[in-house]
């Protein structure tokens, strides 16, 4: 009697097989679940990166072709700006050279110029009211396409004094700098027999019959432009 008892506790008792093998099957189920979410998500992040990267090189790359564009516009419109400084200068040389002269027919210097070996020069000589310092002179010379007169050999430099008209100055594109005289284009005045020491804030003035005077950059002068004859 006692050992029936005994095992219908024990039945009571002892673990349901089939409750554990279930038990375990959702454990399964639930751990592969977990994977299946954690492969998702790593896939939906993948799946992000991928579309925001895409995205900024779609837009780096459409930066890239507006720039693109907007070079070629400009190199097209500097062609054009170009190829239109070309005619009109082109235009502009024939009327100055060829038409506006009482010759008609083409010359190396513009009307009013003197023509000295491959040069053209321009003896501006207003009268009182009409002289320019130094800078003022210089900026004329430069409306006119030109430049104040440079000197390399002795021969210009007679060339120079022969067209300094009269007995006053005219500027010439020497000047003082740092204690040495000076071309415009920053050159150093070779034949320093040719003039003075040079002082600070003064310009050289040509005088025909003299050697050049040193005066001061500010002084009122006549003035004389050269610029490179037209090769015909």
């Amino acid at each position: 009697m006692w050992d029936f008892s005994v095992f219908c506790v024990l039945i009571v008792f002892l673990p349901d097989e089939k409750e554990n093998n279930k038990q375990c099957h959702y454990q399964k189920l639930a751990c592969c679940f977990g994977i299946l979410c954690v492969i998702l998500l790593a896939g939906l992040v993948a799946v992000f990166v991928v579309h925001s990267n895409i995205t900024n090189l779609t837009t780096r790359n459409q930066d890239l072709e507006n720039q693109k564009n907007n070079l070629t516009q400009r190199i097209q419109d500097m062609e054009t700006n170009w190829n239109e400084q070309n005619i009109s200068r082109a235009q502009w040389s024939i009327y100055t050279y060829c038409i506006d002269n009482d010759a008609k027919q083409c010359n190396s210097c513009r009307k009013g110029w003197l023509l000295n070996q491959t040069s053209c020069y321009a003896v501006v000589n207003p009268d009182d009211r009409g002289q320019k310092t130094w800078e003022e002179a210089r900026e004329d010379c430069r409306g006119k396409n030109a430049d104040l007169s440079v000197v390399l050999t002795e021969k210009e430099k007679d060339t120079i004094n022969y067209y300094s008209w009269g007995d006053t100055g005219y500027w010439i594109g020497l000047r003082a700098e740092g204690g040495k005289w000076k071309w415009m284009d920053g050159t150093e005045l070779a034949q320093t027999s040719w003039i003075g020491d040079a002082t600070e804030g003064h310009c050289a003035v040509s005088i025909q019959g003299e050697r050049w005077s040193s005066v001061s950059c500010g002084d009122r002068q006549r003035w004389i432009c050269i610029q490179d004859a037209l090769s015909l």
